[in-house]
């Protein structure tokens, strides 16, 4: 008997759960927008260095500056011989370049960085923070250290909110997280110079924390047992939505301020609605507050239309219930408990790796959109579109060739797509637009397995503290994601032999991972430890087998004579 028993004695999966997860997943449709709200708000729109400020003393006070024919005696051509180069202007006019047939070698003309600033092309972005604050050239690091900065408020906020959902409780935390979203988020879009909005966009990023890990909790905890992988699957498709919608905001305002400012404030929305959720009775009995728990059954009880089961629930059966629970919070488990053991320590670090680098591979292609030379707001919608057929590709692949099988040939094939386009030209943009979908459907499909393959791997005992492990290297791989895009500077391919690289690798650990496909779920450290020694102990197990089957004969025949001598004995009193 457990907790789950309790919740289908209250109704089950009945109109209150309906309610609650609907609910909580609401926001899931804007909270795929914070992730990837990059692409958008600082975008880089196409740009060349602005004409001198003299420009009267050429007599070209009049010049358009999308004349591209005028423009070449003030801005050389880039390295592809097709466009303005973007960081570079000529010294002096060199008006002989006009002439036709000018075949004059522009190689030694002095030339200087853009000292009058950029001039920016507004036809796909009306205002960004690129544009704005010049982050193209020898600031344009500072574009994707936006998004760098950011993860780490996510990284900081999965620390700290999730002690505090343990200490305060997952609703209050999270009718605080869906606050802090909605107020600093506004802020933001008003920020006055790159140091404040990159400030507030890290506490944003502690609020995603927050939203998430606390809505996950709390859904999943008023949800039977049974009902959770299709809860878990449906949700997630609130994510995929939510890129989607994201492309369709992002092209109808184009502007980075209106964009930040439409995904962060509905956010007011679920803070006003969200104190109608009930805390998690699990955590209120836990945190010893088993009257209060009481009285939640009973309020989802009622709202499920079976008042009378609640009536029967007591706090001595609410203990009876969750007794190994309750146990199980008396002792204490660390970090140090996922390497203490040969078989937790090779779990851990295999899965280190496998969320890293999932993580890592997933934002390097989905936050670089621009480099396919398709519209970047058609880009997005493709990149999330592909998520549907990625998922149920996964859940469909887990079922027949297990979990490590899965794991492993995502990570191998999004490696394989991933340094395929690198040998695709810059003119075959269908291919290669073609081929980074695929890399976006084959780690989302590894990010689909990850989720379910840890859970099955670790023990109850630790299964929350190898859960958070594993997420903080997710987050991190996040945040060097966009890192490692600066070094297309040194060469236009090494991001991409990075981010296939860190593949390649990750594939490899998850085949040292067991399989979990149709086993029970492990409960303590010593069940993983058995299921480790099982190949290492085949030889040693079959031999105490044979010894085994020896001795239950010996036994058994033993018994046979011993009953034998009591019939005996028994004829003999009989006949007496």
């Amino acid at each position: 008997m457990g907790f789950s028993d309790l919740l289908d004695e209250v109704g089950g999966f009945g109109r209150y759960q309906w309610c609650h997860v609907t609910l909580i997943c609401l926001p899931g449709l804007l909270m795929a927008s914070q992730n990837l709200l990059n692409n958008f708000v600082s975008g880089i729109p196409s740009h060349h260095c602005s004409l001198p400020a003299n420009l009267s003393a050429y007599n070209l006070s009049g010049l358009q500056e999308d004349d591209m024919a005028i423009m070449q005696a003030f801005i050389p051509l880039d390295a592809s011989g097709t466009r303005l180069d973007r960081c570079r202007r000529f010294v002096t006019p060199q008006w002989q370049l006009l002439a036709a047939n000018s075949s004059a070698n522009i190689s030694h003309l002095p030339t200087e960085e853009c000292v009058d600033g950029w001039t920016f092309d507004r036809s796909e972005f009306i205002a960004t923070t690129v544009s704005e604050w010049d982050l193209v050239c020898s600031l344009r690091p500072l574009r994707q250290m936006i998004q760098t900065i950011y993860m780490g408020g996510v990284l900081a906020g999965a620390i700290i909110y999730g002690g505090l959902s343990d200490r305060f409780g997952r609703r209050s935390i999270l009718i605080w997280s869906y606050l802090h979203m909605s107020v600093v988020g506004t802020i933001a879009a008003f920020a006055p110079s790159y140091t404040s909005y990159s400030a507030m966009r890290f506490l944003v990023g502690m609020a995603v924390s927050g939203v998430i890990i606390n809505g996950v909790s709390l859904k999943m905890e008023w949800i039977p047992t049974k009902n959770r992988t299709l809860v878990g699957t449906l949700s997630s498709f609130f994510f995929t939505f939510g890129q989607m919608i994201l492309a369709g905001l992002a092209y109808w305002l184009r502007d980075w301020r209106k964009l930040q400012l439409v995904v962060c404030a509905p956010f007011f929305i679920p803070f006003c609605y969200s104190w109608w959720y009930s805390e998690s009775a699990r955590w209120l009995v836990l945190r010893k507050r088993s009257e209060d728990a009481l009285k939640s059954l009973r309020r989802v009880a009622k709202f499920n239309g079976k008042p009378e089961s609640a009536k029967k629930i007591t706090v001595e059966v609410l203990h009876s219930h969750m007794h190994k629970e309750i146990e199980a919070c008396r002792t204490t488990f660390t970090v140090v408990d996922l390497l203490k053991t040969p078989g937790m320590r090779r779990i851990s670090v295999c899965l280190t790796v496998v969320w890293f680098s999932t993580s890592f591979a997933y934002y390097g292609v989905a936050m670089d959109l621009q480099k396919f030379g398709v519209s970047i707001y058609l880009m997005q919608i493709i990149f999330g579109a592909v998520d549907f057929p990625a998922k149920l590709m996964a859940l469909g692949l887990l079922s027949y060739i297990g979990r490590r099988r899965t794991q492993a040939l995502c990570l191998f094939m999004s490696a394989l797509v991933i340094f395929a386009n690198i040998f695709v030209p810059t003119a075959m943009q269908t291919l290669r637009t073609t081929l980074a979908c695929l890399g976006k459907a084959f780690t989302s499909s590894s990010f689909t397995t990850v989720y379910l393959y840890t859970g099955e791997l670790y023990p109850t005992v630790v299964r929350q503290t190898g859960m958070g492990l594993v997420s903080t290297m997710a987050r991190i791989g996040s945040m060097a994601a966009p890192a490692v895009l600066i070094l297309d500077e040194i060469f236009p391919a090494l991001p991409s032999i990075v981010y296939g690289g860190a593949a390649v690798l990750a594939a490899g650990f998850a085949l040292f991972l067991p399989e979990t496909l149709d086993m029970h779920l492990p409960d303590t450290i010593q069940d993983v430890e058995e299921k480790w020694s099982e190949r290492k102990q085949g030889h040693s197990k079959s031999k105490d087998i044979s010894l085994k089957a020896v001795d239950d004969d010996v036994i058994s025949k033993e018994g046979v004579l011993l009953k034998e001598l009591k019939e005996s004995e028994g004829s003999g009193l009989n006949a007496l």
